[in-house]
């Protein structure tokens, strides 16, 4: 009985790690294509026919040319996904090129089906990540590091996560990510930019901010 309850708790913990992450795929490619004719709808993405893939299904240049960072925040995210290079649906991966102006910032933000492994290439930039909230109602916990090229830090899947050009010059770094569609959740978009705003009443209360200081962020669009 023992050596059975024993056999079942790691088959729970197998299956539990399993679906942790992207499915595994049951044939060698499953090439993403819009084209409906002739296809398979596998995994949220048509599949192409086998017997037309080449070799550019699986290839993407210009990955080694500075997104725009001409905004806001000074920053820019050139993502290498499944609906970039259709090679990779159903592998479970994906890449992105994430680029600073000096002092640029990628905003707080989530990859709810990913963790992210991020390798800085050129500049110095701090990064961190906060916990999920703890059981017993405790602080979350932030760890952060400054980063220079050649460094590496990862981001634990689902994680409010940023990161920060401290330096005078421009930066940038790689990512890879867990899943072929890892989703991006910036935090004060989804709060406070929401299409249908969220209720004054709920952000004012959450956040024990005044109502007008809660309008005030929401209008700056």
């Amino acid at each position: 009985m023992k050596i059975l309850f024993t056999y079942l708790t790691i088959a729970a913990l197998t299956f539990s790690v399993a679906y942790a992450t992207d499915p595994t795929q049951l044939q060698d490619f499953c090439v993403a294509t819009n084209d409906m004719n002739n296809a398979l709808f596998v995994n949220g993405l048509f599949c192409k026919n086998p017997m037309a893939v080449t070799a550019d299904d699986f290839f993407k240049n210009g990955l080694d040319k500075p997104g725009n960072t001409d905004n806001m925040l000074g920053s820019a995210v050139t993502p290498v996904a499944a609906a970039q290079l259709p090679g990779l649906n159903t592998l479970g991966i994906s890449l992105a090129r994430l680029d600073f102006a000096p002092y640029g910032l990628v905003a707080p933000h989530t990859h709810p089906r990913a963790t992210e492994v991020f390798t800085v290439m050129e500049g110095t930039i701090y990064v961190g990540f906060v916990t999920s909230n703890p059981a017993d109602n405790s602080a979350n916990k932030l760890f952060t590091k400054v980063l220079k090229k050649g460094d590496v830090f990862v981001f634990p899947q689902g994680l409010v996560h940023f990161q920060l050009n401290v330096g005078k010059t421009p930066a940038f770094s790689l990512s890879a990510l867990s899943s072929q569609n890892p989703g991006v959740v910036t935090v004060g978009n989804a709060v406070f930019r929401s299409e249908a705003p969220i209720s004054v009443d709920v952000l004012s209360k959450a956040f024990q901010l005044d109502a007008n200081v809660i309008k005030q962020i929401q209008s700056l669009r």
